[in-house]
């Protein structure tokens, strides 16, 4: 240790016994003056000013003129004092503050370097800084703090020396800490979006800063997503014809509902007059069934096989769904209706399923044929309506009515019955609400020459009319409507 001044800021000590030991002191609290909180007024005056206020700093540029300034070494740290001019020796690390350019500079063995970046010789390092405040104050709690309208950050181009990306890396202790993005109206909070109490991303959001609800979370494991209030999305498509079906890449669930085909009308009697003679019984409705699967339940596409609706006097085929190998999901197709005789034609019966399908109606020789069931059943495709008979007496009756389709609330009326032609069930009136057709009207019998025919099963799964009797020929029985594969992606 120096015993003439102190080690930093060169202060002068007072020495034992010195005489005028006031100069001295004064010398001292001159020059700390001058290095406490140092404002300069510039670092770009050439001239030595005139009239300088007494304690005015000046930092001298590498031209600087006058009787006190000329011949300085650039750098030098001037104050004026008493109608004179003393050189400072400014210590490395002393910050000034340069008035007329609102910069702040350090000193670094007599060179004086700008903080501000864009500075010809500015400080590129600043390390170990325990708050940092824009505009503002930080605090012990938030020792980051920036009071501003708009920040930019903007990546570091490779023809500048990096990469063109940029990534904002945010971590935490260990997974029961907080890591997040607390978003705030207020000062009251709103919305908080990051890894908050585990490792899976969350958002949760709130109304009044205090209580706060789960909006969703990602699994880090699987990526899935989890909606504590319900988001579900779904996508439903409609196989009318066979083929395969993969589920998209968004699904976690799948939900089927296969309707088989319906059965198709029987034809009716032949017969002389004088003999009771009956029309054929109406076509069963194809089958409904239903199910639902977690996709990571089957890998790959599934196998979808659409029922085709039996033909006059023949049953409807099933409709499946099946992953690989194993068969998941059948719609049993609808039973065709039997040919009338001396005996009534009985309606052919539902296919199988969860929802047992409607069948179809039964033939009369002395009253309307029957119609087919979902009149009373509104679940599922309609049965196809009974064809007309013919009494001993000779007195023909019209064929039974169609059975209404209806699944979901949406109905598909039966076709008529008619002492002529039976009429045709409607298909599905909103093909994406509705899997079920109307049953197919009976023809009616003829008292002469050949009965009328029955009507097909309206789309989806309907069974067909039955056909009417006749002396020469019994009308032809209608045909079942194919079935339908519905599968509603569900993610």
């Amino acid at each position: 240790m120096s015993d003439d001044a102190s080690a930093r800021l060169g202060l002068p000590y007072l020495a034992a016994g010195q005489l005028q030991k006031h100069v001295t002191l004064n010398e001292a609290l001159t020059r700390l003056d001058a290095l406490t909180q140092t404002a300069v007024v510039s670092r770009t005056v050439t001239a030595q000013p005139a009239a300088p206020a007494d304690g005015a700093l000046y930092i001298l540029p590498s031209d600087a003129t006058g009787a006190d300034w000329g011949g300085r070494p650039a750098g030098s740290l001037m104050r004026a004092e008493a109608g004179g001019w003393i050189a400072v020796p400014a210590p490395d690390g002393l910050l000034a503050v340069v008035l007329d350019s609102d910069e702040v500079l350090v000193c670094r063995a007599g060179v004086w370097a700008s903080v501000s970046a864009g500075a010809a010789e500015p400080v590129t390092v600043l390390q170990n800084l325990t708050r940092l405040g824009v505009n503002t104050e930080a605090d012990a709690t938030n020792v980051i703090a920036a009071r501003l309208n708009k920040a930019l950050w903007t990546a570091l181009e490779s023809e500048s020396g990096g990469d063109g990306d940029l990534r904002f890396t945010f971590n935490k202790q260990g997974a029961s800490d907080v890591l997040s993005l607390l978003f705030q109206s207020g000062w009251s909070g709103r919305a908080e979006l990051g890894l908050v109490g585990d490792d899976d991303l969350r958002l949760k959001v709130s109304a009044d800063g205090g209580t706060w609800h789960d909006a969703f979370s990602v699994d880090r494991t699987t990526g899935r997503l989890w909606f504590s209030q319900g988001a579900t999305r779904r996508e439903t498509t409609v196989l009318t014809s066979g083929g395969s079906w993969t589920p998209p890449a968004w699904a976690r669930w799948v939900d089927a509902i296969c309707v088989g085909g319906g059965g198709g009308g029987g034809a009716g009697a032949v017969g002389a007059a004088g003999t009771a003679r009956f029309g054929g019984g109406g076509g069963g409705a194809g089958g409904v069934v239903s199910g639902l699967w977690p996709v990571n339940g089957f890998s790959g596409a599934l196998t979808v096989v659409v029922g085709a609706g039996g033909s006059g006097g023949g049953a409807g085929a099933n409709s499946t769904v099946s992953a690989g190998s194993v068969l998941l999901l059948t719609g049993e197709g609808g039973r065709a209706g039997a040919t009338g005789n001396a005996a009534s034609g009985l309606g052919g019966s539902g296919g199988g399923g969860l929802i047992r399908a409607n069948a179809g109606g039964d033939s009369s020789a002395s009253a309307v044929a029957g119609a087919g069931q979902a009149q009373t059943r509104s679940d599922g495709p309609g049965g196809g309506g009974a064809g007309g008979g013919v009494s001993a007496a000779n007195v023909a009756f019209s064929g039974g009515a169609g059975g209404d389709g209806a699944l979901l609330h949406v109905r598909a009326a039966g076709g008529l019955g008619r002492t002529t032609s039976g009429l045709s069930g409607q298909p599905s009136p909103m093909s994406a609400l509705s899997c079920a057709g109307g049953g197919g009207g009976g023809g009616g019998g003829a008292a002469s020459g050949a009965g009328h025919p029955g009507a097909q099963g309206g789309l989806h799964g309907a069974g067909g009319g039955g056909g009417g009797a006749g002396v020469t020929a019994g009308g032809g029985g209608g045909a079942g409507a194919a079935g339908v594969v519905w599968l509603t992606a569900i993610g």
